[in-house]
């Protein structure tokens, strides 16, 4: 039996996760996290029974403390980013899934790897900002960390029984979003609701943006570079509209090994979750019969400027990931708000990497990582809001 934590248990990877519990043996789920959402998380007490309940918003803490109490239920519930790092860490779990979205993630995955906990990881943002950091301790403290994004699942996956020093180029698959194939001027007046029309996958709101303006891409290649100890030259993005192909390996003798397979993401969950072993299949297959064909295109960095600042940001290194990250979180926010527009998402960021690049500089501790993760999100909501 495998005990997990949820990190952000109601989200899109949260609530999949819960599907991968009831359909595979084995797994008991320990502790959730969420934000505001009390309905969910009580349908999640009422069917799982977990031991542990931790909310970031107080009123929500509240009311499931309520509801707790009314139940006459053997739960603790906790509040804040302090609940989420004792839910990350609890004696009793072996993994915690980090499926909560941003740089709120950071602090709890730190936590649950310095108590030796195992980490599926969704929450990109840990890699991008301290991928350092959270290596050399995941090292330090013989922690796995199990990719979660489904390309990152399928790079592991590909990699499985060779060395890493024979990988000769990452091939990472973008489904090129709702938006490919478009110019610049097509895309000046895109709204809120297009740009959360994803051809292929279902994801959260964030998530969704970041898919359509290849930040996505971007942040996965940052996160590429941590996890499997590539340079940047080395890592390609193709655009695969069909979403077949998850990711390649190429490697030193030029053969290329993929991974396959519908667009659910819970097929990377379910591998993560029962590593190293495989269970039967919670997710639909694929039949080659049906497919007509696999299209593989290069991605256009310049209409989708995004992709093209994230690889910058990555061969600066330091905390330039950082700033790129912060600034992201707050200008998506922003656009689904409708207070800017949607190519206005690339430029403000690029003008928060001009605008912080002193900072840039500075060396990546958990400290200032999170001190400039704040400083660059207050300039945006006083700059661009």
């Amino acid at each position: 039996m495998k005990n997990i934590s949820i990190l952000g248990a109601t989200g899109s990877i949260g609530t999949q996760t819960l599907d991968v519990i009831r359909k595979t043996e084995g797994i008991n789920l320990i502790g959730v996290t969420a934000n505001t959402s009390v309905k969910i998380i009580k349908e999640i007490i009422d069917e799982f029974s977990p031991k542990y309940v931790g909310m970031m918003d107080e009123d929500s803490k509240n009311e499931i403390d309520t509801y707790v109490k009314e139940n006459n239920l053997d739960i603790e519930v906790l509040f804040g980013i302090e609940g989420l790092k004792k839910i990350a860490s609890l004696e009793e779990i072996d993994t915690v899934v980090t499926s909560i979205v941003g740089m709120i993630g950071l602090e709890p995955t730190m936590e649950a790897i310095r108590h030796k906990k195992d980490i599926a990881l969704a929450n990109k943002e840990t890699l991008v900002v301290a991928g350092e950091l959270v290596m050399n301790e995941a090292k330090k403290y013989g922690v796995k960390i199990l990719p979660v994004d489904s390309e990152h699942s399928a790079i592991f996956q590909s990699l499985r029984g060779n060395s890493y020093d024979s990988i000769k180029k990452i091939i990472l698959t973008a489904s090129g979003g709702p938006f490919r194939g478009k110019t610049i001027h097509d895309l000046k007046n895109i709204s809120v609701a297009e740009a959360l029309n994803h051809p292929n996958w279902s994801m959260g709101r964030k998530i969704t943006i970041d898919s359509s303006t290849l930040m996505n891409k971007g942040l996965e290649v940052i996160e590429a570079h941590w996890l499997f100890n590539c340079d940047y030259d080395n890592i390609q993005v193709v655009v695969h509209p069909q979403s077949i192909v998850h990711s390649m390996v190429e490697y030193v003798d030029n053969s290329i090994i993929a991974q396959l397979g519908s667009a659910d993401m819970r097929l990377p969950i379910q591998y993560a979750l029962n590593y190293e072993d495989r269970k039967e299949a919670v997710s639909n297959g694929i039949d080659f019969y049906e497919i007509s064909k696999l299209t593989f295109e290069k991605p256009d960095m310049d209409t989708f400027k995004c992709l093209k600042l994230a690889f910058e940001a990555g061969k600066h290194g330091k905390l330039m990931p950082t700033i790129l990250n912060g600034a992201n979180e707050e200008v998506v926010q922003l656009f689904l708000d409708e207070k800017i527009e949607y190519l206005s998402i690339g430029d403000i960021i690029e003008q928060c990497m001009e605008h912080f690049k002193e900072e840039a500089k500075g060396e990546v501790t958990l400290e200032n990582v999170i001190s400039l993760d704040q400083k660059v999100k207050e300039y945006v909501r006083q700059n661009y809001n």
